[in-house]
């Protein structure tokens, strides 16, 4: 089962979080499948603060990846 979610990389009090493909039964802290965008919430422009490849996105979608709920939502504000 593979899922679309984040993880934080970002240091303490300064959150940064990439986009990623990993296995469902898997912690945010192993390896994971690809990359494929970040969001810094931190950013106070928002037009900078996501970057989604949103080919990849679709791609996984239509493989069968499920979403978590906070990626759904940055997928709506993107409007994909």
């Amino acid at each position: 089962m593979i899922r679309i979610r984040l993880k934080r990389v970002g240091s303490k009090k300064k959150p940064f979080y990439q986009l990623i493909v990993i296995d469902k039964r898997k912690s945010n802290k192993s390896k994971f499948i690809e990359r494929i965008g970040y969001f810094n919430p931190l950013n106070t422009y928002k037009i900078n603060n996501i970057n989604v490849f949103k080919k990849r996105v679709k791609y996984w979608i239509n493989l069968g990846a499920t979403i978590s709920y906070r990626v759904k939502n940055i997928i709506k504000i993107l409007k994909l």
